[in-house]
């Protein structure tokens, strides 16, 4: 239970966790693990279906095959598509340690928590930037990570959107200290810092990582100063 360790573990934050949308993909392994070698905490994979973003991008055999590669990454998957669903048992078979759906595609999101669960993964709820907090802030205590798009999610290298800080500040005093809020979307050394102080505990970044050439650099930038350091 690597991920439920990580992402619920109060003493371990902020969390950075490079999404590898931005990554060279013909050198994927390489680049994930240069990721990790220069502190990231985990690996987000952003999945699109075409639908309910207009993008196509991964699904559960590249999972598998970071997983095959990388047996001690954590893996935090985004499903940005229609069914979520459909994807829980094929993620869980492939490796995934924790699953984000939207608030959008799931209004009643209740029962898929469970079922993400019930697979051994831990759970969260995305919500978009035009879509009102409201529609999250009844189901916080089901999930384990809430993520607030800071872009209207399908395309990495967006501007980050900064009205969504408002929904994180809503969100924060809401969880508690095993959940994590997560941003995503346009988060670079320019923004971070905002989303740090509106809340936030876990930063995806792409390009503001991939597109560099100091991974380990990039990283510190993103994560700041440590609100607290992890303890043996």
């Amino acid at each position: 239970m690597v991920a439920r360790t990580l992402i619920t573990n109060p003493t371990r934050r902020p969390l950075v966790a490079p999404s590898i949308l931005s990554a060279d993909f013909a050198r994927l392994g390489d680049e994930v693990r240069a990721t990790l070698d220069a502190g990231a905490d985990l690996m987000h994979l952003d999945v699109m279906d075409g639908h309910f973003v207009p993008n196509l991008t991964m699904g559960p055999a590249l999972c598998a095959s970071l997983r095959r590669a990388l047996p001690e990454v954590v893996l935090d998957v985004h499903l940005m598509v229609d069914d979520p669903a459909r994807f829980v048992a094929p993620f869980a078979a492939a490796g995934a340690d924790h699953l984000t759906f939207h608030i959008e595609a799931v209004p009643e999101p209740a029962a898929l928590v469970r079922e993400i669960h019930d697979a051994g993964l831990t759970a969260g709820l995305a919500i978009n930037p035009p879509t009102d907090v409201r529609a999250v802030l009844p189901h916080l205590d089901a999930v384990d990570l809430v993520l607030v798009m800071s872009v209207n999610p399908g395309f990495s290298g967006q501007a980050f959107i900064p009205e969504v800080l408002d929904k994180v500040r809503a969100v924060a005093p809401r969880l508690r200290d095993d959940q994590r809020l997560e941003m995503d979307g346009g988060v670079n050394a320019r923004t971070v810092e905002a989303c740090r102080a509106a809340g936030c505990d876990l930063i995806v970044a792409a390009s503001a990582i991939f597109g560099t050439t100091d991974y380990r650099a990039a990283i510190d930038t993103l994560r700041g100063r440590p609100i607290s350091v992890e303890t043996t």
